[in-house]
């Protein structure tokens, strides 16, 4: 008898609640959430010569929903940026226009670093 209301398991880790496979092996989902729901933006500045980025982590939602966001926040702030490695990238700092872009979103996030 499985228990409906299993959300984690020691052994297996977190679990699909559709088909309660582990979320790594999930046979319900095609495509799979990148972030992990805990949306921190941050400003850095290491290894771009000086040059600030905004990068946004953790975001809960697709690769594909991922990359649509990235474009509508880099149109929003009139700079470029890039999607890659599950986070998206916004020259220059746009700390706190992000947020309040993605507050309209629907997503609550934090600053993180310096």
């Amino acid at each position: 008898m499985k228990n409906r209301n299993l959300v984690y398991s020691t052994d297996q880790g977190r679990l699909c609640p559709d088909c309660e496979h582990p979320t790594s092996d999930c046979q319900c989902q095609k495509e799979q959430v990148i972030g992990n729901g805990k949306v921190l933006i941050a400003l850095e500045t290491k290894g771009r010569k000086g040059k600030g980025v905004t990068v946004i982590n953790g975001l809960p939602i697709t690769e594909e929903a991922l990359k649509a966001l990235g474009k509508k926040l880099k149109t929003q702030c009139g700079t470029g940026g890039a999607v890659k490695d599950g986070q998206i990238e916004i020259q220059g700092d746009q700390r706190q226009k992000i947020k309040e872009l993605l507050e309209k979103e629907g997503y609550s996030s934090k600053f993180t670093g310096g």
